[in-house]
């Protein structure tokens, strides 16, 4: 499959020009490594078994000499070495220039005993997740985010993905890997893989603390089923504690998310805090989502079929891939995403908020006029009770499909659009 240039290579490029080292952090598997490859000069790769020892042992004795490579100097898994940190920072108060080092982690440092500044002012930082559905061709990008922040009158686009292509996408994931292989059940494979190696080392490493296995499926498949709500800890655990062999904790469960989130396999959603006329309470829970729908949909042992039998299930999954693309794009404006809920149950699944005020609201549907319908009117009720004599209007409102043969603007100014047509 022909994918685009990823949407990251221009962040990076960017960072580079702004800052004197990069750090591009992100789960497994989703290309930092080849992205960072692009742009690097030189590079140490921190997890080749030969070199390893070597790197660590001159970590304690000659740091410096480590980082004398052309620049921009690439340090691939930096976080097995935390001393680096330290080294890079005083190196790039020194030289002076921009663009020095780039590095790459896919855990947060189990260790942080050998770092002592936060890196304000050196670091620039690059969140890369999984491929959206335009950087791995099967958008047709016809609908740009940043001109809908224009409002335009009108906007035309021809949706080619049909509902089995959807599900298949769903359980396939943004993995790079996967959209190279030659079968759709090699491709597949990708994320059971995945998951695999999560629950049963991972989960583990990523901070030193042994974890039981079967109990990290356990709360994995748990969190799947909850994801796009706002299920607190004792929610998680009351779903797992039938089919616990002994008492769990709410620091328990609690302990393995942290697990996942320093590996980034989950990432919650932050909430949205408006200026509303009335003084409803906001709702301020994080709504749980996967950085992939792949990886819930591999922990629950789901395929394309079984996506397509039941659509309630489907939209679930499809919503944490929507999310997922409209970080990546919203990454590309400088922009950042949030949900909405409120004490009397309106909720929006997705606020596009830039950092000049702007912003845009979503509601996420599989498709369907009377899901459509239902979407338009909660975006127009949450429009309706924002005070815009305190913050702007916004700039638009929008529900993002699965299925449907057009994107348009329907006569309430609401615009439906296919994810299969967007882009950033």
């Amino acid at each position: 499959m022909e994918y685009r240039q990823r949407i990251a290579d221009r962040l990076l490029r960017d960072k580079l020009e702004a800052m004197g080292a990069v750090l591009i952090e992100g789960p497994k598997a989703c290309g930092k490594t080849t992205t960072a490859e692009q742009q690097a000069k030189s590079t140490i790769y921190i997890d080749n078994p030969s070199k390893r020892e070597q790197y660590k042992q001159m970590a304690q004795t000659n740091i410096g000499f480590l980082l004398k490579g052309e620049s921009p100097l690439l340090i691939d898994e930096w976080q097995e070495i935390p001393q680096f940190w330290d080294a890079i920072r005083f190196e790039v108060d020194h030289r002076g220039e921009e663009g020095q080092f780039i590095l790459t982690g896919s855990a947060v440092p189990a260790d942080t005993k050998g770092i002592h500044h936060t890196g304000t002012g050196r670091y620039g930082w690059l969140t890369m997740r999984p491929m959206s559905l335009w950087e791995s061709g099967e958008s047709t990008g016809e609908v740009s985010l940043t001109d809908l922040f224009l409002a335009p009158d009108k906007i035309e686009a021809l949706n080619k993905l049909t509902l089995s292509a959807l599900a298949f996408i769903v359980c396939r994931g943004g993995w790079p890997n996967s959209l190279s292989k030659k079968t759709e059940k090699a491709a597949l494979s990708q994320a059971t893989e995945y998951y695999k190696a999560i629950t049963n080392s991972d989960i583990s490493r990523a901070d030193n603390v042994k974890r039981d296995t079967e109990r990290a499926k356990r709360i994995m498949r748990s969190y799947a089923r909850h994801q796009g709500s706002q299920a607190s800890i004792a929610t998680i655990l009351a779903d797992i504690t039938t089919n616990e062999p002994e008492n769990v904790s709410d620091e328990t469960v609690e302990s393995y998310l942290t697990a996942l989130r320093k590996i980034f396999v989950i990432e919650d959603m932050p909430a949205w805090n408006p200026n509303l006329r009335s003084k409803t309470a906001v709702r301020t829970s994080d709504t749980r989502y996967y950085t992939d729908s792949s990886i819930g949909a591999a922990a629950l042992g789901l395929g394309p079929n079984d996506l397509i039998n039941d659509l309630n299930t489907f939209g679930l999954f499809f919503e944490t891939m929507c999310i997922r693309d409209l970080r990546v794009y919203a990454d590309a404006l400088d922009g950042s995403v949030y949900h909405y809920r409120d004490k009397n149950g309106l909720e929006c699944d997705a606020v596009i908020h830039l950092r000049n005020g702007s912003y845009g609201l979503v509601e996420i549907k599989l498709g369907g006029e009377k899901l459509i319908e239902d979407g338009a009117k909660t975006l127009t009720s949450l429009s309706n009770i924002i005070d815009t004599s305190r913050m702007k209007a916004p700039a638009f409102c929008m529900v993002l499909t699965g299925v449907g043969d057009f994107a348009y603007r329907r006569s309430d100014g609401v615009y439906v659009v296919p994810i299969g047509c967007l882009k950033d």
